[in-house]
C-alpha cells in the first residue's frame, strides 16, 4: 500500500498521519491536512470545477475547519426548552418561521426551497421573498433545526428564528448598506460622467494622448469602488445562482460589468483601446436604485408587522395555591388558572372557570359587539375583558393560541407564490441564457476570424444586449406608480401587486369596519301610542345606564330614574324595576308576550309589565360614499365575506346592490372561499380591516386594508388605504391598469431595442461606445416613459 503523502493536496500544509482525510480528485485519491480542505476539494469536484487543480500555479490557502463555537450556537437551537418559544409541534412534525438574511430576488427563494427540500425529513419549505422569511415543516425524527440552519449557511444565507425585533434590526442593517452603496455609486457616476463628457465632446480642444490616458486613470480610480463595493450584491446573486446550477439576471449583469471593467483596465494601462467606465457606474447606480426602492417597501411592511405584538400581553396573573403572582404570558401552561380583571387583555386561550363577563373579540372577528361569556365558555388570547373579573383555565399555550394560528396561516398563505410569478421567473432564465449563449458564440466566431477584435465585439454584444432597460422596465414603472399613490394617501407594500390588480375580476369585501363604520345607530323605531316618547326614552336610558353594551351609548344617560333589581341575562337582554314597574330590554327571544306587527324588522324591544312599549332597529351604518365607489367597479364582480349574521349581511348587500354574499364565516372559511374562486381561474382582490381578515388578505391575489384596519390586517395587505374612506380604491385600480400598460410599453421597447441592436453588434458594425450610448438611451426612454405615471 503506498505511503500517505506528507503534504496536503489542496494547500500544501503537512498532513496528520493519525487522521487521514481523503477525496477523489482527477481520478485519484488525494490526501488532505484537515476536514476543511477536504470539504473544499469535495465541493470543487461536485460542481465540476476540478480543472482548477490542473491549471493552478500555486497551492491554495488552508481552508478553515468548521467553527466549533458556531456549531455550538447552532446546536442550542435543538434545546427543547429554547424551541418552546418559536417552534410549533404537531405529532412528529415541527414548524418554524425563519428570518433569512441575504435574499435579493425570487431566484434566492427558489434556491433556498430547492436546497432545503433535499434535506432528509423536510416536509415543506415556502419562502416569502418580500418579507425574507422561510416557513419550514420537518420531521423531528429525521433532522434537526440546527441542521436546517447550517444548510442555509452552506448555500450563503444566514437564518435564525423569526422575532420581530431582530427581524427589524436585520432590515435596518441592510438598509444602511444599501444607502452606502447607492450613495457611492451615485457620487462616482456624476464624477466619471463629467470626465468622460470632456473626452467624448473634446471640451478641452485637441486633448493629447497623455491627457487622455490621465483622464482614463482618474476614471478608473473612481470606478473601481463602484465595481467592487457598490456592485457586490450583483456578484453575490450571480454566484448563488450558479452554485444552484441556474442563471438569473445577475449573471449577465456581472459578466457585463466584469468584462467592461477589465477591458477598460487593460486599455488604460496599455494606452490602446476604448474605456466605458461611465456606463459601468450608471448601470450599477440605476439597478441599485430599483432594488433600494423594493427594499424600502419591504421595510415599511415590517414596521407594521412588528406592531402585532401589542395584542398579546407580556404578563399574566396566575392563581396558585390560593395566592396570585405575575409570570410571563408565554410561560403559561395548560391547566393553570389565571385571573383577568375588567379592562385587561386576556393573555391566552382558555375556558372561564369562575365568573361571567362580556369580551370584545373585534380584533379576532372584526365585529365590535362584545360577546357575553359565562362559566364554561371559551375565551381567546388578545381579546379584551369588558366587564367583570373572571378566572380562566388555560387550554392552550400561547404559541398555539388562536391569534398565533391566524398569524401562521397568514404567513403560509403569503409564502405561497402564484403560478404567474413562477412562470415569469422561468421566462427570465430563458432570456438570460439566450443572451449568454449569443455572447459566447459571438466571441468564438470573431476569435477565429479577427482575434484582435473578438473581445471588443463581444463587449459590444454584452453591453448592447445587457438587460438594463429590460431590468428597469418593470421596477421604474412600479416605483413611479407607488409614488403617485402615496401622494393620494395609499400605501403600497408590494409594488408588483399593481400588475395583478389590473387583472382582478372579483372584488371581495369584508362588512363591519370596511363597508360600515363599525358603530351602531338607530335605523328605525316604533313607540306605543299610549305612551309618551320622552318617558319611554328615559326608562330605556335608565336600564342602559347599568349596561356595558355598545348599544347603551345610543341613549342619553344624563336624565335617568332610580333603578332597582337590575339584572343582565347574557345573550338575551336586561331587566330592572323603575318607579315600581318592571322593564325589560333586549332581543325578541327575551319576551314571552306578543310582539307588535311592525313595518320593519326590529332587533331591540322594550316592555313594561309584559307589554311591548317600544321597538328599535339598530344597525351599523354604511360608510359615506361606499355605494358610489362600488358602482365605479362596473367590471368587477362584488362579493361580501363576513363573520356577521345572515340578516345583517343581507341587509348591507341589499343596500349596496351586491348579489353575492357569505355570512358567519371563520378566517379559514374566508380563505377557502377565495381559494375556490382562484381555482376557477378568477383573480381575487380582497378588501378587509380585521385580524380575522389577515389570512384571506394574505391568500388573495391582491389585498387592500382600509385606514381603520388592525395592524395585523395592514401587515397582511398588499395595499393600505390610509383613510377609512374607500374613495381612493377606484384610483388604485385605474392607476394599476395604467401601470400595466406602461410596463408592457417598456417591455416591448426593451425587447425591440435588443432585437434591433443585436445583429449590428454581432456583425461588428457597432462599436462598444455606440453600444454604451444605445444602452443608455434605451434606459432613459424606459425611465421617461415610466415617469408619466407621476402626472
Amino acid at each position: 500500500m503506498p505511503a500517505q503523502p506528507c503534504q496536503c493536496y489542496h494547500c500544501g500544509e503537512p498532513n496528520d498521519p493519525r487522521r487521514p482525510y481523503t477525496a477523489d480528485v482527477l481520478g485519484e485519491t488525494r490526501h488532505f491536512c484537515c476536514p476543511g480542505c477536504q470539504a473544499v476539494a469535495e465541493a470543487i469536484v461536485e460542481n465540476g470545477l476540478q480543472d482548477y487543480y490542473q491549471f493552478r500555479t500555486e497551492k491554495a490557502e488552508q481552508a478553515q475547519p468548521p467553527d466549533e463555537e458556531l456549531l455550538s450556537r447552532l446546536n442550542m437551537y435543538d434545546d427543547p426548552q429554547l424551541q418552546e418559544d418559536f417552534v410549533i409541534s404537531s405529532d412528529n412534525d415541527k414548524e418554524i418561521q425563519l428570518t433569512v438574511e441575504g435574499i435579493t430576488c425570487a431566484a434566492c427563494g427558489w434556491l433556498i426551497e430547492k436546497q432545503l427540500s433535499r434535506v432528509n425529513g423536510v416536509r415543506q419549505v415556502s419562502v416569502n421573498v418580500a418579507q425574507r422569511r422561510a416557513w419550514i415543516r420537518w420531521s423531528g425524527e429525521h433532522t434537526s433545526l440546527s441542521a436546517l440552519i447550517k444548510r442555509l449557511g452552506q448555500i450563503g444565507y444566514k437564518g435564525f428564528p423569526f422575532q420581530a425585533d431582530e427581524h427589524e434590526a436585520s432590515y435596518a442593517a441592510e438598509q444602511k448598506q444599501f444607502i452606502k452603496k447607492l450613495g457611492l455609486a451615485g457620487l462616482m457616476t456624476m464624477q466619471v460622467m463629467m470626465l468622460m463628457a470632456a473626452m467624448y465632446f473634446d471640451l478641452l480642444d485637441n486633448m493629447s494622448a497623455q491627457m487622455e490616458q490621465y483622464f482614463h486613470g482618474v476614471a478608473l480610480i473612481l470606478t473601481t469602488p463602484v465595481v467592487f463595493y457598490s456592485g457586490s450584491a450583483f456578484y453575490l446573486g450571480a454566484f448563488k445562482a450558479l452554485q444552484a446550477k441556474t442563471v438569473n439576471m445577475d449573471v449577465p449583469v456581472t459578466i457585463a460589468i466584469g468584462v467592461t471593467y477589465f477591458a477598460g483596465l487593460k486599455a488604460t494601462f496599455s494606452g490602446n483601446g476604448e474605456v466605458y467606465f461611465e456606463s459601468i457606474c450608471m448601470f450599477v447606480f440605476l439597478l441599485l436604485l430599483s432594488r433600494f426602492a423594493e427594499h424600502r417597501s419591504r421595510h415599511r411592511a415590517m414596521q407594521i408587522s412588528s406592531n402585532m405584538l401589542q395584542y398579546i400581553p407580556m404578563t399574566a396573573t396566575v392563581c396558585d395555591n390560593g395566592g396570585y403572582h405575575s409570570c410571563l404570558a408565554k410561560r403559561l401552561k395548560t391547566g393553570q388558572t389565571v385571573m383577568v380583571k375588567a379592562g385587561e387583555v386576556i393573555p391566552v386561550d382558555g375556558v372561564i372557570c369562575e365568573g361571567r363577563t362580556h369580551v370584545d373579540e373585534s380584533m379576532l372577528t372584526g365585529e365590535f359587539t362584545p360577546v357575553g361569556k359565562d362559566t364554561g365558555d371559551n375565551v381567546y388570547g388578545g381579546t379584551l375583558n369588558h366587564r367583570d373579573t373572571v378566572l380562566i383555565t388555560v387550554t392552550k399555550a400561547l404559541k398555539y393560541s388562536l391569534v398565533n394560528q391566524i398569524l401562521r396561516l397568514q404567513s403560509q398563505a403569503m409564502a405561497t407564490r402564484p403560478r404567474l410569478a413562477r412562470a415569469a421567473d422561468q421566462l427570465s432564465q430563458y432570456f438570460v441564457t439566450a443572451v449568454l449563449l449569443i455572447a459566447g458564440v459571438t466571441y468564438w466566431y470573431w476569435s477565429e476570424h479577427q482575434p484582435d477584435e473578438a473581445i471588443w465585439i463581444t463587449v459590444a454584444v454584452l453591453v448592447a444586449t445587457c438587460p438594463c432597460a429590460l431590468g428597469l422596465a418593470t421596477p421604474t414603472a412600479l416605483t413611479c406608480a407607488v409614488a403617485s399613490l402615496n401622494r393620494q394617501g395609499v400605501l403600497v407594500k408590494r409594488a408588483d401587486v399593481l400588475e395583478s390588480a389590473a387583472a382582478c375580476s372579483i372584488l371581495g369585501l369584508d362588512k363591519t369596519g370596511t363597508l360600515t363604520n363599525g358603530k351602531f345607530s338607530v335605523v328605525d323605531c316604533w313607540y306605543h301610542s299610549h305612551w309618551n316618547k320622552t318617558d319611554i326614552l328615559r326608562a330605556m336610558a335608565t336600564l342602559e345606564s347599568r349596561s356595558e353594551h355598545p348599544i347603551a351609548s345610543l341613549f342619553d344617560r344624563n336624565d335617568i330614574l332610580p333603578l332597582s333589581d337590575f339584572n343582565i341575562v347574557p345573550g338575551f337582554g336586561i331587566k330592572g324595576t323603575v318607579d315600581g314597574k318592571t322593564y325589560r330590554a333586549g332581543s325578541r327571544l327575551f319576551f314571552s308576550c306578543a310582539l307588535p306587527d311592525l313595518a320593519f324588522e326590529a332587533n331591540i324591544y322594550l316592555s313594561c309589565d309584559e307589554e311591548i312599549i317600544a321597538a328599535w332597529k339598530i344597525s351599523d351604518t354604511i360608510k359615506p360614499g361606499v355605494k358610489d365607489v362600488l358602482r365605479s367597479f362596473s367590471g368587477l364582480k362584488k362579493v361580501i365575506l363576513s363573520g356577521d349574521t345572515q340578516a345583517s349581511v343581507s341587509e348591507v348587500a341589499e343596500q349596496l346592490d351586491i348579489d353575492h354574499y357569505y355570512f358567519q364565516q371563520t378566517p379559514e372559511q374566508k380563505l377557502n372561499t377565495v381559494k375556490q374562486f382562484q381555482f376557477d381561474k378568477h383573480k381575487f382582490m380582497m378588501l378587509g380591516d380585521g385580524i380575522n381578515d389577515a389570512p384571506v388578505l394574505a391568500g388573495a391575489d391582491v389585498s387592500v386594508a382600509v385606514g381603520n384596519a388592525t395592524d395585523i390586517a395592514k401587515s397582511s395587505a398588499d395595499i393600505v388605504l390610509l383613510s377609512p374612506r374607500l374613495d381612493t380604491l377606484a384610483n388604485v385600480v385605474a392607476l394599476a391598469r395604467r401601470t400595466t400598460s406602461v410596463i408592457r410599453q417598456n417591455m416591448v421597447w426593451a425587447l425591440a431595442y435588443n432585437l434591433l441592436i443585436l445583429p449590428l453588434a454581432i456583425s461588428g458594425m457597432l462599436a462598444p461606445w455606440m453600444a454604451v450610448i444605445g444602452m443608455s438611451i434605451s434606459s432613459i426612454i424606459v425611465v421617461f416613459n415610466s415617469t408619466r405615471l407621476l402626472r
